[in-house]
């Protein structure tokens, strides 16, 4: 738990607490928190499940902050776990988990999480639930309420291989119509408008309760010997080792390093509309589709930032509370398979702002240079008409 540079606490034995319509809290055991930075204040709570919360002032910090801290010195019985705990008020705190992989790599990722990588491949494998018709399970609620449109173009790869059995799909461009929680599961429905020995063509529909969220053409092939090969060479980029870990998305199971720490929130940043980064996966599912499909779920995280980097006083920060910002479109081609447990350089570029759009384009190359996939993606980058509040929305749920 960080204030700026400041280290507040730090633990491996942290509680992690969930409650209906709050966001998730971290307790931290009261040892590891460095009182000498707080001060006690007066402030007292009455929780009607947890009890009687004690409220300090992180002091230390420019600006102080009055009542960071609590604690439950003496939680109700059905919370008595939180005795000897605190947690802080994280909103502009810098929260960081570190989790250790089998091969000893320790990668960060930002709280509070979205979840683990197994989940994401949970969600993307499909299921059938009747001829070319396949459910994709609901997540459950999360900080961030809305499904990324990567994940509907990663679901529509699974859906289409899984029909289109023997045929790896090579191509897909998909259009994302209206936002869809995590909290509901999707429904996808596949036509098949030509099945050909050597290509085939079909189009995606996902809906959720009963509104069409997404749709789609996805072109599959039986596969061919070259006739000839030229492929474009990666960029002169620093590999993984000297590119800096990014915490953020707050996804287990996946590490990612930013070339130049290019992805960057801070809206007083000024650099090019270019963002290089390195994705791998610490499990490997065993299907290869499974595989594109979650490289094809990464190609959405980069664009709009990328398109914001040219401009001072605007960064990702302002996505979702005063700026409208969400990915309409991505047109993807896979060009070879992919191991996702292997680093993947993803390397974006915006080329065209204006209009409330944002055009990009994206290569993803693996570490020893070859092409894998190339991809294009169109967002919307707008004011809001109206307040998020106004309409029920928070930085949660607001486009």
């Amino acid at each position: 738990m960080w204030a700026d540079d400041i280290l507040l606490a730090e633990s491996d034995d942290c509680l992690i607490v969930n409650e209906t319509d709050h966001v998730d809290r971290l307790y931290f055991p009261e040892q590891s928190v460095r009182w000498e930075l707080f001060t006690p204040s007066e402030r007292t709570t009455i929780c009607p499940f947890k009890g009687v919360a004690s409220y300090w002032n992180l002091t230390a910090a420019e600006p102080a902050t009055d009542d960071m801290v609590w604690t439950y010195r003496s939680p109700l019985p059905e919370v008595a776990a939180l005795a000897g705990h605190a947690s802080f008020y994280s909103n502009t705190l810098r929260v960081v988990v570190v989790e250790t992989w089998p091969d000893g790599t320790s990668v960060p990722t930002s709280f509070p999480l979205w979840g683990d990588a197994a989940e994401l491949v949970r969600l993307i494998d499909v299921e059938p639930a009747a001829e070319r018709q396949f459910v994709g399970p609901a997540h459950g609620p999360t900080h961030r309420d809305v499904v990324e449109g990567g994940q509907f173009a990663a679901e529509a790869i699974v859906a289409v291989s899984k029909t289109l059995t023997g045929q790896r799909v090579t191509s897909a461009s998909l259009s994302f119509l209206r936002s869809a929680p995590f909290t509901a599961p999707v429904d996808i429905e596949v036509d098949v408008l030509r099945r050909g020995r050597t290509l085939s063509t079909a189009e995606v529909r996902i809906s959720q309760t009963g509104t069409l969220r997404s749709a789609g053409l996805l072109l599959a092939d039986s596969g061919a010997a070259d006739v000839m090969r030229d492929v474009e060479k990666m960029p002169d980029v620093v590999g993984p080792d000297q590119a800096l870990p990014f915490a953020g998305f707050g996804m287990t199971g996946r590490e990612i390093r930013v070339v130049d720490g290019a992805y960057d929130p801070n809206p007083d940043r000024v650099a090019a509309p270019r963002i290089d980064a390195w994705v791998r996966f610490r499990d490997a599912p065993q299907q290869s589709y499974l595989h594109a499909a979650l490289l094809a779920q990464s190609t959405t995280h980069w664009t709009i930032a990328a398109g914001m980097l040219p401009h001072h006083g605007f960064g990702e920060a302002r996505a979702h509370r005063d700026l409208s910002t969400g990915i309409i479109k991505l047109d993807i081609a896979f060009h070879d398979e992919v191991d996702v447990t292997d680093w993947l350089l993803y390397s974006n570029r915006a080329f065209w702002s204006g209009r409330g759009l944002v055009q990009g384009e994206g290569r993803v190359f693996d570490r020893g240079g070859r092409l894998a996939a190339s991809y294009v993606v169109q967002a919307m980058v707008r004011n809001f008409d109206r307040d998020p509040a106004s309409m029920g929305h928070d930085s949660r749920t607001a486009m």
